[in-house]
């Protein structure tokens, strides 16, 4: 309940498309039930006129069912285009909500996350929200509505058969939801978390295809998904046959309503406090109230996902930033663009030492500094710590003797580009990926930044230049190619500080080559930290540090 309560909340700016979906819906109950119940008051009517017992009035009653043909049709179809229109503005503006959670949380706090499992939470956990208003919320709040006009409309004519029909209604409108809602819990919990399973599985699986080729693995991991994909099979079929199950017990009851109805018509007509011909309008009418509330123990059963997927969903967007965020437009920009670490002490958790211990370093404008270590000694952690993507446990980090967390986020962003030890590349244009660093460059300032990485040359001898496609995480270049393609998107940014992180890992010596002469051009005049076990790498800083 807390949860629904908090995706109505996030809902409210489309409430008055909920509410006319819900007018809608009503209207449209409404329109079927009467069209049913004047029809066969007027077959009824007209069987006794026709042998002479009765008079009516043909006209009136005719035009009653062409117009309330007329209406039902369009009130449908317009309920259609307005619930649907509502669901794609909401699960649209939940999208963006849990976007704008996932990127302060972005890198640190998202580091146990498989990038398939936050997919998946994007997409599949968001789309089984769609139950919520469209299957839920909507004809249960219509349901409601259309319940009490219609037993109160019957019992205009018989109390007898407005209770028997508002007992029934309750049971299978309100009593069997609840029963199945109940029972939908721990099998929506568990598809859910298979789906989620599933598209991870599929995620690593296309991304891998060449590693899992290389050691023979493909049948293996395929046989993986296959069994994955049955199980998660098995607990949609079992949805779907509880669903059915509870859809024809809702029907079964609404039949017996109507017998029940009928016994006590009879009796009515029998005292003659009905007609014939309102015995038939009755029953027709108890007939097609069961509309409002038969699809709802089915909806009610995929509760159970929607709130398994829900709660997946806050549990991500309710942790805490590893760093508060700063304001847009607050801090301070400084003069100057040296570096200071007085003091720097840095753990990941108190259940392990802690990686940095009283670290101090200083860094001159213009200067370049190397730092070196083996795994684990806090390479990396440096310039996460220098990009504020987490907060020292102790000291201070300043750019121009100011705090970094006096400089604001977004000023800080402006001051370093970065060129990281896994840069993502996106499968688009060569002139794509790096107008990711400066949207309003043009052909000239993309082709100079190149050239200062030494991949202008090699860039103007592909057939399409610039728009070149370079494929998934850049598979269409060398792996020197791919670095030089990221150090250019960083010089794009015209930053005064650059850190690069292991940027010859995994190249050969031609490549490394290369990516170390764009490396001595892209440093000039800038405040450069370069981490790597490289040994050549080194050679080009005016200081190394060695980490232990």
């Amino acid at each position: 309940m807390k949860d629904f309560v908090r995706l109505m909340v996030l809902f409210a700016p489309y409430r008055k498309w909920m509410l006319a979906g819900i007018a809608l819906s009503v209207l449209v109950v409404l329109a079927n039930v009467t069209l049913l119940a004047v029809s066969g008051w007027f077959i009824a009517a007209m069987a006794l006129t026709g042998l002479g017992i009765q008079t009516i009035n043909y006209f009136t009653p005719a035009a009653a069912i062409r117009g309330l043909a007329v209406l039902r049709t369009v009130a449908r179809y317009l309920e259609r285009l307005v619930t649907h229109e509502a669901t794609f503005r909401l699960l649209s503006e939940l999208r963006v909500w849990f976007y704008e959670r996932l990127e302060p949380l972005a890198p640190a706090g998202l580091e146990a996350e498989r990038h398939g499992d936050l997919l998946s939470h994007l997409r599949a956990d968001i789309d089984s929200l769609d139950n919520l208003y469209l299957r839920i919320v909507a004809p249960a709040t219509a349901a409601f509505i259309a319940g009490i006009l219609l037993t109160g409309g019957l019992a205009v004519f018989s109390a007898k058969i407005a209770f028997i029909t508002a007992l029934a209604l309750v049971f299978t409108g309100l009593l069997t939801p609840l029963l199945v809602t109940w029972l939908g819990q721990t099998v929506g919990k568990r598809t859910v978390a298979l789906r989620g399973e599933m598209q991870v599985q599929v995620a690593d699986t296309i991304r891998g295809l060449g590693e899992l080729a290389i050691a023979g693995a493909v049948a293996r991991r395929r046989a993986q998904i296959i069994g994955f994909s049955l199980v998660l099979g098995r607990a949609q079929r079992r949805t779907a046959w509880t669903t059915a199950c509870f859809e024809a017990f809702s029907a079964l009851v609404g039949q017996a309503t109507v017998w029940l109805a009928i016994v006590a018509g009879i009796t009515a007509v029998s005292a003659g406090t009905l007609s014939g011909p309102e015995l038939t309008m009755l029953v027709f009418w108890v007939m097609a109230s069961f509309e409002a509330v038969s699809m709802l123990p089915g909806a009610f059963y995929a509760y159970g996902e929607t709130a398994a997927a829900a709660r997946r969903l806050f549990e991500i967007a309710d942790r805490h930033p590893p760093v508060a965020q700063s304001l847009p437009g607050d801090g301070n920009m400084p003069s100057s663009f040296d570096i200071h670490f007085s003091n720097v002490t840095m753990g990941y958790s108190e259940a392990v030492p802690a990686v940095l211990k009283e670290f101090s370093l200083k860094l001159a404008q213009g200067h370049t500094i190397g730092i070196t270590g083996a795994n684990g000694a806090g390479k990396t952690t440096l310039l996460n710590l220098l990009q504020r993507f987490r907060e020292p446990d102790e000291g201070t980090i300043c750019i121009g003797g100011i705090p970094i967390g006096e400089i604001g986020d977004d000023n800080l962003r402006k001051l370093i580009a970065v060129v990281a030890q896994k840069t993502h590349l996106f499968n688009a244009t060569i002139r794509d990926n790096l107008l990711i660093a400066s949207p309003d460059a043009d052909d000239t300032a993309l082709l100079d930044a190149m050239e200062t990485a030494g991949l202008a040359d090699e860039v103007r001898g592909f057939s399409r230049g610039l728009d070149t496609m370079i494929g998934e995480l850049g598979t269409r270049l060398s792996g020197g190619q791919a670095r030089r393609l990221a150090i250019a998107r960083a010089l794009l940014r015209d930053a005064p500080i650059l850190l690069l992180d292991e940027p010859t890992e995994g190249l050969d010596a031609t490549s490394e080559r290369k990516v170390l002469a764009a490396f001595t051009r892209a440093k000039a005049d800038r405040t450069t930290i370069i981490v790597s076990h490289r040994t050549l790498a080194l050679e080009y800083c005016d200081q190394v540090v060695l980490l232990s």
